[in-house]
């Protein structure tokens, strides 16, 4: 049995509700179509909302997440829908609140909100769930905590006829906020699952029927659980102060016992049995997603190692595996902000420009797009050749100080980019970092119009001969080098596009080249101990052709 199917959580479920009937009820109310979801960047907004709904003298982190950019809810497409994104959660939320709970049972509201969310993945489903829930709890979380220091509050408090005395409420609070954050990290579960590209590496058909279920299930658990949250949340917001008395607990030499169940009580206990129910799913879970993660990184990239050693009829193979495993569209034209899917770039020459999301110093960008977009040579083959800037994260996930690099720098680019670099594939950015040698400095990958690398990186190519170099490949590099002569205006303006302006500055210039890596590793470590001794220098490395 593979670490996929283990976990005796499955098997031996104690759910009054049968898994089969269950399921087979799910997946008749699941019908999805062409319309998608960044199910990410909505559950990273519903995160922020139930980390700052913890009260300050509770919060269980010393650094809160940033919620500029992952809170902007107009970052987040919804693709090929009839209604906005907004619209839809309003509609959920509007299922959760307003309908009375004593008309129906639990399992038939959910079940009717799994209708209404038939056409999403199941991912999508969650996610808008809890965004639909988050609105509610957000407010109410915000009230509780500006009551003390704002009158406005005060005033809506009162309106909304939440208790004064809300030390009262802190058992039931306080498995309300643990419930959310479990929904949240099983959510996280189900989009992580169904974002990775299985069709494209071929699953283990047992393991995948033995794991498709689980996520079924686990979709019903976390929307079920967002009813029985916002149901307590509008029963908070209409409290009666009668309705309000906190338990006494009383003590004997031989027992304890509460003397009086409070509403409050009760409702702590419901909230504490749903999340240990869905504590218990993640548990099992969590590794299993995992399992499968690892599993399908490890064949993605022996697939892109075997893609790159084949030839094409074209580059469509390629980019599709490197950028399209997720959007149809994933490319922008800077120039026009139109999106654009890789058949956009097929038959041309295609430049990727892998960096991090600040790219390069503005003198040397600026210098780069003077070398091709803006080169006399660029008109005679224009549209033989495309740039890709492709940004990725210092981090294992982007931050919002990257975000914003990154909005800064593709609004002032000519060239086409990834629209949202950060949703790339992990196994794809593992594979450009260890087969392509990326490890932070800029480089430019050329893939030809077959989809095969002809130069690791043509970067230094690029800023020396600009768009003459087409099809700036290794060999007509070489071909380059070999008409030029080695002359001063070579030395100073084309081994590196910015050497004139550091002789104009007087900065110390160390021009160095070799064959011997051994003697380059020795040669660097020397020159970093003479920088730290405190003389300041530019290094420039020559490579020396044969």
């Amino acid at each position: 049995m593979t670490s996929v199917q283990s976990g005796s959580f499955w098997q031996h479920s104690q759910s009054y509700l049968d898994d089969e009937i269950l399921i087979k009820k799910l997946l008749l109310s699941h019908d999805p179509d062409r319309r998608r979801l960044n199910s990410e960047m909505l559950l990273s907004a519903v995160e922020n909302i139930v980390f700052h709904a913890t009260p300050s003298e509770e919060l269980v982190s010393d650094k809160p997440v940033n919620a500029n950019f992952k809170s902007n809810i107009s970052n987040i497409e919804l693709i090929e829908s009839p209604e906005p994104l907004m619209h839809t959660i309003y509609k959920i939320a509007h299922e959760m609140l307003c309908k009375s709970p004593g008309k129906e049972d639990l399992h038939t509201r959910t079940m009717a909100l799994f209708d209404f969310l038939g056409s999403h993945r199941w991912g999508a489903k969650a996610a808008l769930a809890l965004a639909a829930f988050a609105i509610s709890y957000g407010e109410f979380s915000l009230l509780r905590q500006l009551r003390p220091h704002i009158p406005l509050a005060v005033s809506i408090a009162n309106f909304k006829q939440i208790p004064s005395n809300m030390s009262m409420l802190k058992p039931q609070v306080k498995a309300l906020r643990s419930l959310s954050k479990t929904m949240v990290d099983l959510t996280k579960c189900i989009i992580e699952f169904e974002a990775l590209p299985l069709v494209h590496v071929g699953p283990d058909m047992e393991d995948l029927a033995v794991m498709k279920p689980k996520i079924y299930v686990t979709a019903y658990w976390i929307i079920r659980s967002t009813l029985v949250c916002s149901s307590q949340i509008k029963s908070l917001m209409a409290m009666k102060p009668e309705q309000a008395k906190y338990f006494k607990l009383n003590n004997s030499a031989n027992f304890s016992y509460f003397s009086r169940y409070s509403n409050i009580t009760i409702a702590a206990w419901e909230l504490l049995s749903l999340d240990n129910r869905l504590s218990s799913i993640y548990s099992h879970l969590r590794p299993q997603v995992d399992a499968f993660r690892r599993q399908t990184e490890a064949k993605m990239h022996q697939k892109l190692l075997s893609l790159f050693k084949k030839s094409h009829i074209d580059n469509q193979d390629v980019l599709q595996m490197l950028f399209a495993l997720k959007d149809d569209l994933p490319l922008k034209d800077c120039s026009t902000q139109e999106k654009l899917g890789v058949s956009a770039l097929k038959s041309k020459v295609v430049l990727l420009l892998i960096s991090k999301p600040d790219l390069l110093p503005f003198e040397q960008l600026f210098f780069l797009v003077n070398q091709t977009y803006d080169h006399p040579h660029n008109d005679k083959i224009e549209g033989s050749y495309a740039i890709i800037w492709v940004p990725i994260s210092f981090y294992e996930a982007w931050t919002d100080a990257e975000h914003k690099l990154f909005d800064f720098v593709s609004n002032s680019m000519p060239c086409y980019l990834v629209r949202q670099p950060w949703s790339l594939n992990s196994a794809v950015v593992n594979f450009m970092k260890q087969e392509w040698n990326y490890g932070g400095e800029a480089i430019m990958v050329v893939l030809d119009s077959e989809g095969m690398i002809t130069n690791l990186n043509a970067l230094d190519m690029v800023f020396i001969w600009g768009s003459k170099a087409y099809p700036f490949s290794l060999s007509r590099e070489n071909e380059l080098w070999d008409g030029e002569q080695w002359k001063m205006q070579l030395i100073t303006n084309e081994i590196h596009p910015i050497l004139t302006q550091w002789v104009e500055e007087g900065r110390n210039i160390c021009i160095y080249g070799s064959e011997n890596l051994d003697w380059i590793r020795e040669f660097n470590a020397k020159m970093k101990d003479i920088k730290d001794a405190g003389m300041q220098h530019e290094m420039i490395y020559v490579a020396l052709l044969a």
